[in-house]
């Protein structure tokens, strides 16, 4: 994958700051990411140049390696993407409030003063939002709390489904059944694909008969 000139004064910039707390350069996937012992926690950045400025969106998240090997049998991800796959996922944008929310840089000061930005943001929240949602039980609650709305926490809603049931499952959730009558529903509303259905009622199938080692 080619790395454009911006990208590559991003990453010189924000490089020693993420190394500091464990994150190294994946340059090829245009991300930080830090190993955990059940996943990985990544910081994501996609640009978008134009012919006086360039557009920044920074998105943060983390895999739950447990949640995602289940998910992905039952996704339609192609074989290739599903080790990088994230359990959730959200910018700094949505995770303010601000769903449009962009960087907008016109010259390498302007760069050095939105990575100071990025910095100054992970350091006061993004670094601990992403520690403590990193646990099973968190990520059942950032998934199912509302299972009636959209979730902030996921841009495919779709996939939310499938994935919040399976974190209610392993989180011993009180409320599973009911988080499958919703997510039925959900999947109705989002989609009418009979085989995305049929793929929904195989996991609710899987689940219940499902027993962690």
């Amino acid at each position: 994958m080619t790395i454009t000139p911006f990208e590559t004064k991003l990453y010189e910039c924000l490089a020693p700051f993420f190394a500091q707390h464990g994150y190294g350069l994946l340059p090829e996937k245009k991300q930080f990411r830090r190993e955990t012992v059940n996943g990985f926690q990544n910081i994501v950045l996609s640009s978008v140049p134009y012919p006086d400025d360039t557009m920044l969106e920074v998105n943060f998240g983390c895999r739950n390696d447990q949640i995602e090997q289940i998910a992905q049998q039952f996704l339609h991800n192609l074989t290739e993407f599903r080790s990088d796959a994230n359990t959730f996922l959200l910018s700094i944008g949505r995770f303010s409030g601000l769903q449009y929310f962009r960087y907008k840089i016109h010259s390498e000061d302007e760069l050095v003063h939105v990575c100071e930005q990025i910095e100054l943001f992970f350091d006061q929240q993004g670094f601990e939002f992403m520690q403590r949602s990193s646990t099973l039980a968190v990520i059942d609650q950032l998934l199912n709390d509302q299972p009636d709305q959209p979730c902030r926490y996921v841009y495919n809603q779709t996939h939310r489904c499938y994935k919040g049931l399976i974190a209610a499952r392993l989180n011993h959730n009180p409320y599973f059944n009911k988080l499958v009558d919703e997510y039925r529903h959900s999947l109705v509303r989002l989609t009418q694909n009979s085989h995305e259905q049929l793929h929904f009622e195989r996991l609710v199938t899987f689940l219940h008969h499902y027993s962690a080692n």
